[in-house]
């Protein structure tokens, strides 16, 4: 019995360092991207110069937005190089990618500096943060779900959101911190680095972590071999299904969580600070959430059935959320409308993730997943401000991040409609 209960404890620590080496690298990717946003305004001044102040955040904004365009490529490249290498060797290259893209841009000389070869080092930073990024999200959860045995991978797989919603919330919180504990001067001068420096730091830390974990893929039946091989096994129609599946949460993610603050300041006069709790807030839920979602998503019979009751409830809660908002705009009811949205994404998001998982075949499971949720963040993520705006410009309606955030909502539907579920214990 003491040998029974030793390789039970022993199994669990493998599975909590999987899941701290995995959050580690994975986090990092959000923490990056909510400092950057912060701080999108001083790194344009500095390294994007115009006679506009618009114009040099315009050009900032651009130079993140390159990150999200060549996502698709990494989750490609190294999904293929984790299904074929093993998971570990893919997320030890991916962290060493982010720390190298994010120390680039903390350590890169501004244009007064270096003249065009500063702009350059933060789009070649950008670059290495969304190439590895693309990878990433593929090849760490898919390591995740394979390190549980059934009834144990909803659990797992959840803090994949858990350590996004982390870093989000640490990343807001450095960055409202360091703007009120210095002058606007000194945020200049050094301040704005520091985040990303810390993000530096992480890095060295997530590679070691990673390196002592064991590779799943290793326990898998052997592996294909051969870009036509892999093209044959990789199934097209679960592919465009699942990234039409992930729309619906990706536009939540970064309307909701990431764009609401700057939307609400910039439509109802908040504070910046003040409208920045709503994200603080945002990566509290799902910090704390993701992890009972993943342990419901493990009992449900369907996780079909569990993302249709949740996207239907979002789809009615959203215009009711920006109706009371725009009725009593107070902080209040702008952290209930946010409860209400991001706790719902939260509940469904670790079934969605492990019922694509689940339905892919081992060898190509990272290339596949890298593929959907990489597409998906690039086309209805990364623009989801930029497509906001120009709704919001064309018409003038404060319900313009309801429209759009519903119309990702309804192509996740039908997506959930195409996909092909499979048992729970099928891989």
């Amino acid at each position: 019995m003491n040998a029974v209960n030793a390789s039970a404890t022993s199994a669990t620590r493998t599975r909590r360092s999987t899941v701290v080496a995995a959050a580690v690298g994975n986090g990092l990717e959000f923490f990056d991207f909510t400092v950057y946003s912060f701080f999108g305004p001083i790194i344009g001044k500095l390294f994007f110069p115009a006679d506009d102040e618009f114009a040099s955040l315009l050009m900032s904004l651009a130079a993140f937005g390159v990150g999200f365009v060549i996502r698709p490529l990494g989750g490609i490249a190294i999904g293929i190089f984790a299904d074929r290498a093993g998971r570990k060797p893919a997320l030890l290259l991916t962290v060493a990618m982010m720390a190298l893209g994010t120390g680039l841009i903390g350590l890169a000389p501004s244009y007064e500096q270096i003249g065009i070869a500063a702009p350059l080092l933060i789009v070649l930073g950008r670059l290495l943060q969304g190439f590895s990024a693309g990878g990433e999200v593929g090849a760490a959860t898919t390591l995740l779900m394979e390190s549980g045995n059934t009834g144990q991978r909803g659990a797992l797989v959840s803090w994949q959101m858990a350590s996004q919603g982390g870093a989000a919330l640490a990343g807001a919180l450095i960055a409202v911190s360091l703007s009120k504990s210095l002058t606007h001067s000194q945020l200049i001068d050094w301040g704005w680095r520091v985040p990303f420096l810390i993000g530096l730091a992480i890095g060295p830390v997530g590679f070691f972590l990673r390196a002592r974990i064991e590779d799943t893929s290793q326990q898998l039946r052997p592996r294909a071999h051969g870009s036509a091989k892999l093209r044959h096994r990789l199934p097209l129609r679960q592919i465009v299904a699942g990234v039409m599946l992930v729309v619906g949460g990706t536009a939540t993610m970064y309307t909701i969580v990431f764009f609401l603050p700057a939307f609400l300041t910039l439509t109802l006069g908040m504070p910046p600070a003040t409208a920045s709790l709503s994200g603080c807030a945002a990566g509290a839920i799902l910090l704390v959430g993701s992890p009972l979602a993943g342990k419901l998503a493990d009992r449900v019979a369907s996780r079909k059935q569990l993302l249709t009751s949740t996207s239907v409830a979002s789809l009615l809660a959203l215009p009711l959320a920006f109706w009371a908002i725009a009725t009593l705009p107070s902080m209040a009811t702008v952290l209930a409308a946010v409860f209400v949205l991001v706790g719902l994404m939260t509940l469904s998001t670790p079934a969605g993730f492990l019922m694509i998982l689940e339905a892919l075949q081992p060898e190509v499971r990272a290339t596949a997943l890298g593929i959907i949720y990489a597409v998906g963040v690039s086309l209805f993520g990364g623009f989801a401000p930029f497509t906001v705006g120009a709704i919001w410009r064309a018409t003038g309606s404060f319900y313009a991040p309801a429209w759009y955030v519903m119309g990702c909502g309804c192509l996740s539907l039908l997506g959930l409609l195409l996909f092909r579920e499979a048992p729970p214990s099928g891989h």
